[in-house]
């Protein structure tokens, strides 16, 4: 009887054994690895447009997308240490993705245990947020902004190639990966004083790439009402207005939205600084004081009245709603 049994048994189809060992809490569905929060990166061949294309298959391997606030602590912080940069170094791009968190772990529970080897983590970080691989690089992105929210203006020597690669990553790369670069560039302007970032952020608005003069347009709008008007007077408003100037006709949408933002809170903040000079000072000074006399003055004519366009038809707005 046994004999009949065991023959039966091995008379059923390899997949329906495959099946009943799944059921039976051997192998990690898809839906499974959504409840525990991760992204799984094991694929076949994907059919897109009737055409096959091959995609790698990566046994049994997930990455896990870890939001900056659920990180936890490091278990030692000296063996982290220890392993932190062969493992940001590695070949194997799983042990990258586990390194860069071990970094925003560091970063946020011990941010002073990393600070001497911070220029070989800053140089390894670029390489992963130029890695091909999509989860090396959002994990990288996500890396560079716990980092600027940690470190703040100490970033600012090390910012220029982590830059570079965020305002490219924000303007053409996949979706999520580009929302992640988006979010860590809203990071860093608000970590980092915009005295200090935005000499790093003036090339690229000249940059031949819309999209990235778009996305360095957001930058600086996003950085001028942090300065206050001592800040902004420091930096110098005539700077300020030009850069808002330059990109009221370019070529992309965002880039021409972000210069009416600017150009709005720069107004406001030169009429403001003014407002008291205006009860002191003669009637003339008070006209070489104005906006207008202001713009003309700095700006060329077409310029000047490209900014004024938008500056007025803002302020009749207004008026009208008032």
């Amino acid at each position: 009887m046994s004999e009949i049994a065991l023959r039966d048994v091995n008379k059923i189809p390899e997949s329906e054994k495959m099946n009943e060992s799944s059921s039976n809490g051997k192998f990690t569905n898809a839906e499974e690895g959504q409840k525990k929060g991760t992204t799984s990166l094991v694929s076949g061949p994907v059919q897109t447009d009737g055409m096959e294309n091959s995609v790698e298959v990566l046994a049994n391997s997930e990455v896990e997308y870890i939001e900056s606030e659920d990180l936890e602590d490091v278990e030692d912080v000296e063996d982290c240490l220890k392993t932190l940069l062969s493992g940001l170094g590695s070949k194997d791009w799983i042990s990258v993705c586990d390194a860069l968190n071990n970094v925003r772990r560091l970063s946020v529970f011990h941010k002073e245990a990393i600070i001497s080897i911070m220029a070989d983590v800053i140089s390894l970080i670029v390489k992963s947020l130029k890695n091909p691989r999509s989860a090396v690089c959002k994990t990288a992105i996500m890396t560079c902004a716990d980092i600027f929210k940690a470190y703040n203006d100490d970033t600012i020597d090390s910012v220029d190639p982590l830059l570079v690669q965020l305002l490219l990553k924000s303007s053409q790369d996949k979706k999520f990966v580009r929302e992640a670069a988006e979010s860590a560039l809203i990071a860093l302007t608000s970590s980092v004083s915009p005295l200090l970032l935005l000499p790093k952020l003036q090339p690229h608005i000249k940059n031949k790439n819309p999209r990235i003069r778009a996305k360095a347009s957001m930058c600086i709008s996003r950085c001028v009402p942090r300065m206050g008007v001592e800040g902004i007077e420091e930096f110098g408003i005539d700077k300020l207005i030009q850069i808002g100037a330059s990109q009221l006709s370019d070529q992309l949408p965002e880039s021409r939205d972000s210069a009416r933002t600017l150009l709005l809170d720069l107004q406001s903040v030169y009429e403001k600084s003014h407002v008291l000079k205006q009860n002191i000072v003669s009637d003339e000074s008070v006209i070489a004081a104005s906006w207008e006399h202001f713009c003309q003055s700095k700006l060329s004519p077409l310029s000047a009245q490209a900014v004024l366009r938008v500056t007025n038809t803002a302020r009749e707005g207004l008026v009208i709603g008032s």
